[in-house]
């Protein structure tokens, strides 16, 4: 496999990027009910672009870090699940991460019928990828211990 590394600092800006679009969502859009997202097609927009800004990060961080750890993944789902594993996540919370890669798909590829889907599992399972979140700064600031 070459080599490749991942520009020095740029997990720590992605890190900071999906942190300020976790941040929007908690504050702006977590509250929101089906009721007030079919009402609202701008709301709508919003809210799938910031949950799918999120999840498209995160799936890029977790993989330059199976990377650096040259572990292969054959799927956005399966590099989820193994950045879990890697962290020592049950494996109730590596399918929970796996099923986030999915429901990135769902909004980057606009499956209509999934869009309400993918927000209330989201809001739902957000704490698990907060914790990867939160293991992956821990795991770079010890890399730069």
């Amino acid at each position: 496999m070459p080599e490749f590394k991942y520009a020095k600092g740029r997990i720590m800006e992605s890190l900071a990027y999906i942190t300020k679009e976790i941040d929007e969502f908690e504050s702006e859009y977590k509250l929101k009910t089906w009721q007030n997202y079919a009402a609202d097609t701008k709301l709508q927009k919003l809210i799938d672009r910031t949950i799918e800004n999120i999840l498209t990060a995160v799936i890029e961080v977790s993989g330059a870090i199976l990377t650096e750890k040259n572990i292969s993944a054959e799927s956005y789902p399966d590099v989820m699940r193994k950045v879990g594993d890697c962290f020592g996540f049950n494996k109730d919370e590596s399918e929970s991460l796996a099923k986030f890669a999915v429901q990135r798909n769902r909004l980057a590829h606009r499956y209509l019928n999934f869009r309400w889907q993918v927000v209330r599992f989201y809001m739902e399972n957000r704490e698990v990828l907060k914790k990867l979140i939160n293991s992956i700064y821990k795991y770079e600031k010890d890399k730069e211990d």
